[in-house]
């Protein structure tokens, strides 16, 4: 196969049998392709963290299983493996999960599944309800700390939550939508991805509490449950615009923003204001074209060792400290994006 890695860790790093690794890699048969490409996309990830395969040191490894669009997931897997050098003496090895969307109870299979397989810790983006948070229950009750990222899960037994005070991000987003704005006439839609996001809903909270505040007589149209995916969100926002005219402004909250920006090419309608979150592939090129008027973003290289190192004074592996504070949100506009190594 062309690779250097022991079967022993090709095992680990995927999460099953060294016999089964062992079949894949011999051609033997016998083995369902979706476990065949399980095997090969663990030897992918080993590659990639071949600096921390080699180190000596306290081992960690870490399950992330996010629920989100390619494009976020694309960010969290480069922003995590950027950060794992840093967290040197200690290694930290990192299996992934991720999914755009699908049914809960295949989120909390993967999330028992790793109960089963045992962990030094999980990372989790995933909707607030019932079996995610049962699940994380779980998870700490086998001693696999819980450490959630961007959303959170505040009934849950989690350790605790990276990510930007979102209540303040919205506030934010309807300030710089009112100034914008300034007198012009127009409605507003908000696009969420899901009303199941612990994190959308609180930014709706604060910027919906702004507006009321400051443009009371500014009409706020909500779309939700497109998931951030393209061909759903197409769809909403398109029949938002038919619906509503005067929709002249977005506040966009749980992304697909490409195919927000054609539902308004395609009525030949104008986006006055555009504020969006998080400078992912998407979005970065959308606001160097001038498509978007700012992005709300925060260091996701920042969230994710501050994640390791939570999971890390779990185990005893760094000094107790206080609360995770929140990360800084960033106001960029094309004229101050950061370099393209933190724009993950």
């Amino acid at each position: 196969m062309g690779h250097p890695f022991p079967i022993r860790e090709i095992a680990r790093q995927s999460g099953l049998s060294e016999a089964t690794v062992d079949r894949v890699l011999n051609g033997r048969g016998g083995v369902r392709e979706s476990t065949a490409q399980e095997v090969h996309r663990a030897i992918a990830d080993l590659d990639r963290q071949r600096t921390q395969v080699r180190l000596t040191g306290r081992t960690f490894m870490v399950d992330i299983v996010v629920q989100a669009p390619e494009r976020f997931t694309t960010a969290v897997r480069a922003a995590l493996e950027a950060e794992l050098p840093s967290l040197q003496p200690a290694v930290v090895r990192s299996r992934f999960h991720f999914r755009q969307t699908g049914p809960v109870g295949e989120l909390v299979r993967v999330l028992d599944g790793i109960v089963r397989r045992g962990s030094q810790g999980v990372i989790l983006k995933a909707p607030d309800v019932p079996g995610t948070t049962a699940a994380v229950g779980r998870l700490a009750a086998a001693g696999i700390p819980v450490v959630t990222l961007v959303t959170d899960l505040p009934g849950s037994a989690r350790l605790a939550r990276v990510g930007i005070d979102d209540r303040a991000a919205g506030a934010t987003a309807a300030y710089l939508m009112g100034q914008w704005l300034g007198d012009r006439p127009g409605n507003v839609l908000i696009s969420l991805s899901s009303g199941f996001f612990r994190n959308e809903e609180e930014r709706e909270m604060g910027f919906r509490s702004v507006m009321r505040a400051r443009h009371p007589d500014r009409a706020l149209v909500e779309i939700a449950e497109g998931e951030g995916l393209d061909a759903t969100q197409y769809d909403l926002v398109r029949s938002a615009l038919e619906r509503d005219p005067d929709i002249r402004a977005v506040y966009s909250i749980g992304g697909g923003n490409n195919a927000t920006l054609r539902a308004f090419a395609d009525l030949g309608r104008r986006c006055a204001v555009f504020v969006a979150h998080d400078l992912d592939h998407d979005n970065t090129r959308l606001l160097r074209e001038h498509r978007l008027s700012a992005v709300l973003h925060h260091d996701l290289r920042q969230d994710l060792r501050e994640a390791c190192h939570a999971v890390m004074r779990a185990h005893g592996a760094l000094p107790p400290t206080g609360p995770v504070p929140a990360s800084a949100i960033q106001v960029v506009t094309p004229y101050n994006m950061p370099p393209p190594a933190t724009a993950v």
